[in-house]
């Protein structure tokens, strides 16, 4: 099957699978990630880097995560079994998997690939700048997480959505792995931290 004619088969159902998701891990959030990650490939100018391998990770890159209790086998399974239904050759599935499995913040790796390192700094972008204030909050809506309580204890596992800023988004800027993105955080980086500022004035009614 023709390329092009995969990526516009697998957007149409990871659209399909995501579009009503409400936690912040939308069709919307997969889109920007593939939107992004083109957009970095581009400004790093790197005739290696595999734009198939790259557009379908950053497609699947959600797909049977291990947030919503996926397994690695499962993850493996269903991602094999879609892309071999499109005739994608099996050492590319290979690759590809092996570049969504290494993708998450909390899992605390850094792909090998280049087209791994690079969904990996978009999706970061995706976490931070205004999109990513709105996705947190919308994640922590989700997990009915408290917006903010400054009397927590914090010596118990309660958590609340700022505290996610400290422990994550204000992290990235500098776990970037390619130059192009680093930049591209630099704003979104500031913007939060000016949001903020802004929170913590209007909170204590300053």
């Amino acid at each position: 099957m023709d390329n092009n004619l995969v990526i516009e088969k697998l957007k149409i159902i990871v659209k399909e699978k995501f579009l009503l998701e409400s936690s912040g891990h939308d069709w919307w959030h997969t889109y920007r990630v593939y939107k992004n990650s083109t957009k970095i490939a581009k400004l790093e100018n790197n005739s290696e880097i595999n734009l198939f391998i790259l557009e379908i990770s950053a497609l699947l890159h959600d797909i049977a995560d291990h947030k919503e209790g996926y397994s690695d086998d499962d993850r493996y399974n269903i991602i094999s079994n879609l892309l071999m239904n499109l005739n994608v050759d099996f050492k590319i599935i290979v690759q590809i998997i092996n570049i969504v499995n290494s993708i998450s913040f909390s899992k605390g790796k850094i792909p090998i690939s280049l087209e791994g390192k690079i969904v990996q700094d978009a999706d970061r972008l995706d976490a931070i700048g205004a999109i990513g204030i709105a996705r947190t909050f919308a994640f922590g809506g989700n997990r009915n997480r408290v917006m903010y309580d400054p009397e927590k204890n914090n010596s118990t596992n309660h958590s609340d959505t700022i505290e996610h800023f400290y422990d994550k988004l204000l992290l990235l800027k500098n776990k970037m792995n390619t130059s192009s993105a680093f930049e591209l955080a630099q704003e979104r980086d500031l913007f939060m931290r000016g949001f903020l500022d802004e929170f913590y004035k209007e909170w204590n009614c300053i």
